[in-house]
């Protein structure tokens, strides 16, 4: 038995192509705005990314590039002002942030409308509620994936093992949103193996190479390995890249995400449907703020 191979790439230009379609319909193009911080090489080279695929589906795209000496009250009030801009349809702010900058003070000045990271605690609490909400990209790529490839998701008992505010917390609630039965383990778990065994699908999202051996797994399981680690260099001198799962595990699951290749491409695409989302949403006149307030006062 060896696993089918969930390939990101096609399913994130499905996607892709789904947010060109909705962006063409809209009176006015979508636009995504991105603050970045510093010259880090690789926040650099991922909001370039970012910004590439935004403008390949005809959005609009701006990055704010910020000498990493820029204070707080000057982020806060560059966020200010573009939450301001009825121009503005996405905004996220490019993480981490230097060491100087509550990236928590941050996120929550980011207006949940246009939030497409989908970190403020409004998203996130609507998520939860089961409200429309701007779901964060990582677990709303995950469930896309499943989707493309028809993964069933309603009756299945899924274990999701990580319990990040990005990953392993949203897409417990996405999951149960479809009718799944969830269960989340992290580094405290006692008998892991025993638990993941048990699964129909299982997420794995920690951060530690190759965590998830053969026998950890169900036969016939379907397989999402949301890890990226850094395991020394190839022949080239690049960097080698290794998921959470161990590559045999494709001999015991029916179906199994590269690493590279499998979540990444998604995390972007997702991105890009966010913000039309968003624009849809403020193009209706749907404002979450205004809502909260609401029932804040009633």
């Amino acid at each position: 038995m060896s696993a089918a191979i969930l390939s990101g790439p096609p399913a994130a230009q499905a996607l892709l192509d789904e947010a060109r379609d909705r962006a063409a319909r809209l009176p006015h193009r979508p636009e995504l705005h991105v603050v970045r911080l510093g010259e880090d090489p690789a926040s650099v080279s991922y909001v370039s990314l970012k910004e590439r695929k935004a403008l390949e589906v005809g959005l609009g795209s701006t990055v704010h590039a910020l000498p990493d000496t820029t204070t707080q009250p000057e982020l806060l009030a560059l966020i200010e002002r573009l939450n301001a801009d009825p121009a503005v349809s996405g905004l996220l702010v490019q993480l981490p942030l230097p060491a100087h900058i509550g990236s928590g003070a941050v996120l929550e000045a980011i207006s949940p409308e246009k939030d497409v990271d989908g970190f403020h605690p409004v998203n996130v609490g609507r998520l939860w509620t089961g409200d429309a909400a701007l779901p964060p990209c990582t677990p709303a790529g995950v469930v896309a994936l499943l989707d493309y490839y028809r993964v069933p998701i309603a009756g299945r008992w899924a274990v999701i093992v990580g319990r990040s505010t990005i990953v392993g917390k949203p897409l417990a609630a996405l999951l149960l949103a479809r009718d799944a039965t969830v269960t989340i383990a992290h580094s405290r778990t006692q008998g892991l193996a025993s638990l993941t065994r048990q699964a129909d699908l299982l997420v794995v999202a920690v951060g530690k190479a190759h965590l998830i051996t053969p026998e950890m797994v169900r036969p016939g399981a379907v397989v999402v390995d949301v890890g990226v680690n850094r395991v020394g260099l190839s022949k080239s001198g690049k960097a080698r890249l290794a998921g959470d799962v161990h590559p045999d595990v494709a001999e015991v699951a029916a179906a199994l995400t590269p690493v590279p290749g499998g979540v990444g491409p998604m995390t972007v695409a997702q991105l890009i449907m966010n913000t039309v989302l968003a624009a849809e949403r403020l193009q209706a006149g749907e404002r979450v703020t205004e809502l909260v307030s609401t029932a804040a006062m009633s």
